[in-house]
């Protein structure tokens, strides 16, 4: 563990496997794997989500849509096909009172357009693989250097395809419970309009998600809010496509330009310690303006044990006798030994043992402890056979409470992932290039 965030760097990674991470706190920047401790930090990154069956797009939300339909339609086109392909009043009266968002969303999009006559500019929405391009770098270029102000000399190719292109996530098929195919994996949803592509949305496709990875655009569509549009049409994706759930990434309630991803809903927050989803709703949030660390399952916790102890103060019997009044001064030593101490633990902070800090909803240490943790795979060499924990010379002579150390270090991660996976993982020891 580093500083406030355990890390683990992957080479394949399951659809379905990365979908259990994501609902225990755990989120991906390329093949870098990370699960923060929300307990120490100063700016908590939370896991949020929203049920796209549910959602109810809010005026703005509406208006956003329908100005940028307009605008790739244009006045001229509107006017000529309600001519040559007038609605019937039902569909008019139907359009009129109800905003479909997937029919709305695809209602611009140039294979959906009745012609003649031709729109104003032809968009084209695609889910393409996250390969790398020169025309996906070109609009990662201009969102890193116009929007984030990045020096044009750290805009790197290599750093393109290393953060959103080429993930460690395989590309896989499944049957949902509705009986269509869905697509899994990583994927690039491309915005093209005349022809350019002017907007990407990073995602990874999971069971039960659409994971929101990163979304930029070109500055030539500043005007439109294309980050309103892109999470309105990633919403869309989950609902026509039944995956369910839409992951907008971390929210970190202390950051200004975060709170946009509340204004969709209804949402749930994954509460850190009892790994279960709570309404992201007032209560939480007034919550969270108050103390950076909020759980809902600590929250109960400390209110029932509130009420115990008022209960048994009320039933006291006998008076409590004063007692003297403590020290002032340290018990052992002047402040300066304090000021001492309080260099040496920020110096460990950098690398700490895991069970050590405490971090919300990992498995202790006595859980792990009696764990068998024999038969986790080990890839030695690239083309070779897999060996066990079990295989390894020096695996028996190590206790688990050996820090640093590989018993040690492998605890680490099964507490992090959680012991129902520990037989699904395989420790990767072969170099792999960055």
């Amino acid at each position: 563990m580093i500083g406030f965030s355990y890390y683990a760097r992957v080479s394949s990674l399951s659809p379905r496997f990365y979908q259990s991470l994501l609902d225990k706190c755990w989120r991906r920047s390329g093949t870098l794997m990370y699960r923060p401790d929300q307990r120490r930090s100063c700016c908590p990154h939370y896991t949020i989500r929203l049920d796209s069956s549910q959602f109810n797009p809010s005026r703005a939300q509406r208006q956003t849509i329908n100005r940028f339909n307009k605008y790739v339609i244009g006045d001229s086109y509107a006017k000529e096909a309600a001519r040559l392909h007038p609605k019937s009043r039902d569909q008019a009266k139907k359009r009129d009172n109800h905003f479909d968002l997937v029919e709305r969303v695809h209602e611009a999009e140039d294979d959906q357009l009745l012609k003649p006559p031709e729109a104003a500019h032809k968009l084209e929405v695609t889910l393409e693989h996250d390969d790398f391009t020169e025309e996906k770098f070109a609009v990662y270029e201009n969102y890193q250097r116009v929007v984030h102000k990045d020096d044009p000399a750290e805009i790197t190719r290599s750093g393109f395809k290393g953060f959103l292109c080429n993930s460690p996530l395989r590309r896989e098929t499944m049957i949902g419970s509705d009986g269509r195919e869905r697509r899994l994996g990583s994927y690039h949803h491309c915005y093209r309009l005349d022809g350019k592509l002017v907007a990407i949305g990073v995602l990874d496709l999971l069971p039960e998600c659409v994971s929101s990875v990163y979304f930029l655009y070109d500055e030539s569509i500043h005007k439109h809010a294309p980050g309103k549009l892109g999470a309105l049409f990633e919403i869309a994706l989950a609902i026509e496509e039944g995956y369910g759930w839409w992951y907008p990434g971390f929210y970190i309630h202390s950051c200004p330009k975060m709170r946009y991803k509340i204004d969709y809903s209804p949402q749930f927050i994954l509460d850190p310690v009892a790994l279960r989803w709570d309404p992201l709703d007032r209560k939480v949030l007034d919550l969270l303006d108050k103390k950076p660390f909020v759980s809902m399952a600590e929250e109960i916790q400390a209110g029932s044990a509130a009420t115990a102890r008022a209960s048994e103060e009320a039933n006291r019997d006998s008076k409590i006798s004063d007692v003297p009044e403590e020290s002032e001064s340290p018990p052992n030593g002047s402040d300066e030994d304090d000021d001492e101490d309080d260099e040496d633990d920020e110096d460990d902070e950098d690398n700490i043992w895991l069970f050590n800090s405490q971090m919300p909803g990992i498995t202790p240490l006595s859980s792990i402890v009696a764990l068998d943790m024999d038969r986790i795979h080990l890839k030695i060499t690239p083309n070779g056979p897999l060996y066990k924990t079990s295989d390894l010379v020096s695996w028996e002579e190590q206790d688990v409470k050996q820090w640093p150390g590989l018993r040690a270090g492998v605890a680490e991660l099964v507490a992090t992932i959680g012991p129902e996976l520990m037989d699904q993982i395989c420790l990767d020891f072969v170099p792999h290039k960055r």
